[in-house]
């Protein structure tokens, strides 16, 4: 049996600028993290060689590839031409939280695809891969930054070039001021779910209007100026950012925010939050906020209809662990 193990990520600035109809024009860069939530995807040989049996939220029993259902395991399997195998996923998060887990079950996979059948892939390029499946593959309206987040691991500014290149470039905070950092953080799930594909639809249209290609600018800006604050080891300046990105995010499609939306989030900032977004491509999932310490007990106990996640950072990216 192979195992792999791949993170979910919190992205803290610059997304939208990932999608291909703005940095092919502009370049893009976002800022985010790898966390300690995974997706774990197992494979063995099954005992019939021809047949594939699939475990996921679904079962899933063929011997035809081009029938399966779940289609990045289509494709994925298509890919490196697995059959005879018994595959298993499971998950410390739900997928449409907006925390990457359509790209983490990519890149996981892709990982443990390579591994079965005996090839090395390092994860620049597992994240590559991952790209082309959910892109070019798949025709999903995503973007890029959540293949490289997932796969590679670690906080990270991650640049988007006109010419398709991906560069990425580690940050790295002293242990005092990453566990300061991760302190300060405090995440709620909204208790619903939701598909990035529908806004990241109306968000990559409505690039074309000129206001939203200003609102991505600046954004842009922020995940820039947001990568010199840490380097710098400040981080108090993370929740004015993570605000003014949310203001600049909730502009670019209708169904980034809603009223229920707005009013946890000006719930928590009213209780003392410096600043915040909602994860992934909106309309659900969690929200993420920068709450001094001296804050943190007066935002849980507004939002306490709201679980609460407690998480760390994790630098290991995608990784085989049996």
């Amino acid at each position: 049996m192979i195992i792999s193990r791949t993170p979910f990520r919190i992205s803290f600035a610059g997304g939208g600028s990932d999608l291909k109809s703005y940095y092919s024009r502009y370049g893009g860069a976002v800022l985010s993290t790898s966390i300690d939530k995974y997706t774990y995807l197992s494979m063995h040989p099954y005992f019939a060689e021809e047949k594939i049996f699939l475990k996921y939220s679904s079962n899933e029993y063929t011997d035809d590839i081009e029938s399966i259902k779940h289609p990045l395991i289509r494709e994925i399997f298509k890919y490196f031409e697995i059959k005879g195998v018994d595959f298993n996923s499971s998950a410390d998060i739900p997928s449409g939280t907006g925390l990457a887990s359509s790209s983490a079950f990519a890149a996981g996979l892709i990982n443990l695809c390579a591994a079965y059948k005996g090839k090395y892939i390092n994860k620049q390029e597992i994240a590559e891969l991952a790209c082309r499946v959910e892109i070019e593959f798949l025709q999903e309206p995503i973007g890029k930054q959540d293949q490289y987040a997932c796969a590679v691991g670690g906080l990270n500014f991650i640049e988007f070039h006109t010419n398709d290149h991906v560069s990425i470039e580690k940050i790295h905070l002293s242990r005092l001021i990453q566990d300061q950092l991760e302190s300060n953080l405090m995440m709620f799930y909204l208790g619903r779910t939701r598909s990035a594909g529908s806004v990241l639809k109306e968000q990559k249209a409505n690039i074309e209007e000129s206001r939203k290609i200003e609102n991505l600018h600046k954004m842009v800006k922020l995940a820039y100026a947001l990568k010199e604050e840490l380097i710098a080891q400040k981080i108090d300046s993370v929740g004015e950012i993570l605000h003014t990105g949310w203001m600049y995010k909730k502009e670019l499609a209708s169904g980034i925010s809603d009223s229920y939306i707005d009013e946890n989030y000006e719930l928590a900032m009213k209780n003392g939050a410096l600043g915040g977004k909602l994860l992934g491509a909106g309309g659900g999932g969690f929200l993420l906020f920068y709450v001094p310490d001296q804050k943190k007990a007066a935002v849980r106990n507004a939002l306490s209809h709201l679980m609460e996640m407690e998480f760390k950072f994790e630098n290991s990216g995608t990784t085989i662990i049996f």
